[in-house]
């Protein structure tokens, strides 16, 4: 599906490697701004991430904190929880004790 949001070219290269990132998977804004060759600019990335206008398609709700905690979400972190856990590997819900 073809797809056209706007916005700078760094905000695209951003969201390009968001919509890579596999159903399932997660990875953290410092990971992606050093793919993007800037590891200083995390918090540039996740100023991109926040303005992603296509937050199903191009899944901004699988970028997590540098701990692996939930962070910022426009849909709020319990949208984020949820989405995250609909995506859970099975073997990964069937380790969980609760």
């Amino acid at each position: 599906m073809p797809l056209a949001p706007e916005g700078d070219t760094f905000q695209h290269a951003v969201w390009d490697l968001v919509g890579a990132i596999p159903h399932g998977g997660t990875t953290t804004y410092g990971t992606i701004a050093e793919r993007l060759g800037a590891p200083g600019l995390a918090q540039r990335v996740g100023q991109a991430v926040g303005a992603n206008p296509l937050c199903i398609l191009v899944p901004c709700h699988r970028v997590v904190g540098a701990d692996n905690s939930l962070t910022g979400y426009a849909g709020g972190l319990a949208r984020k929880r949820a989405l995250l856990t609909l995506e859970e590997p099975a073997e990964v819900t069937a380790s969980r004790l609760f």
